[in-house]
């Protein structure tokens, strides 16, 4: 039987990480520029790992939510430690592998961030649905922090790489990720307990800061080194002589019963 809730946020968490990555990671590719400056299989085989990977982290976020909505406090400070550290841990993980490190890491992490975002979307979606449909707060609010939860994850995925050694960029790295990352998850955990009115409002306050902060990094990957070309592949060379006869045979002996002299291979 089919889930409709968790269809509708399905669709929702795709599109809208999906079109992240198609037109802001694709304007990075060609035609948009001479030379691609990334791997497109590596990052659809990123962005398909975000997506196995935000699986366990939306159930993090989910349960989080009923911590905090349960007044315990104790245990929802340690699913959001857990929730903080599961993301920037994976996307470290991501970088220092063989497959997705080097000079265009950051594209990776922002298509294996913005999977993960679309799974937490899914989860916030399929959360509000499966309670009494409202087109009222409730609805308005579930597509704020859907796009908040995109948001937050790439912006995330900037903020926590460290500067490039010369770089005009100051700050940033793994702990500027998660202090960010604690407060927006921690934001929008409030819903449960805040009401619709403020559960509107911190998504739109996550949304907005997100976005502000992933404006300030955006110029950033214009600064990530052209992948280098390729060898040219190397040309066939002449046909080779093995099988054939390179040089004529020696002549029959003349009539005038001297042998002709032989020939020097």
């Amino acid at each position: 039987m089919v889930d409709v809730a968790l269809s509708v946020g399905a669709l929702v968490g795709i599109l809208l990480s999906g079109g992240f990555v198609y037109w802001e990671v694709g304007r990075f590719a060609e035609p948009q520029v001479p030379v691609t400056r990334f791997d497109e299989r590596r990052e659809m085989f990123a962005y398909t790992a975000g997506l196995f990977v935000g699986v366990p982290i939306a159930v993090a976020f989910v349960l989080f939510r009923l911590e905090l909505a349960g007044a315990a406090l104790i245990g929802a400070v340690g699913i959001l430690v857990a929730l903080v550290a599961a993301t920037e841990g994976a996307q470290i993980l991501l970088l220092r592998s063989r497959y997705w490190s080097g000079p265009a890491g950051p594209f990776y992490a922002l298509g294996f961030r913005a999977a993960v975002g679309g799974i937490l979307a899914l989860a916030l979606v399929a959360s509000y649905l499966a309670g009494p449909l409202n087109a009222g707060f409730p609805l308005a609010t579930a597509i704020v922090g859907a796009l908040a939860l995109v948001a937050l994850e790439v912006s995330g995925s900037l903020l926590s790489l460290r500067p490039p050694p010369g770089s005009a960029r100051r700050g940033g790295g793994p702990w500027s990720g998660a202090l960010v990352g604690a407060v927006g998850f921690f934001l929008l955990g409030l819903g449960p307990i805040a009401g619709p009115e403020a559960d509107f409002a911190a998504a739109a306050v996550v949304l907005m800061g997100s976005s502000l902060i992933y404006r300030r990094l955006r110029p950033f990957l214009e600064t990530v080194a052209i992948p280098a070309a390729p060898p040219p592949e190397p040309r066939p060379g002449p046909p080779s002589a093995y099988g054939r006869t390179a040089e004529p045979l020696p002549s029959a002996p003349s009539s005038s019963g001297t042998d002709a002299p032989p020939v020097r291979r």
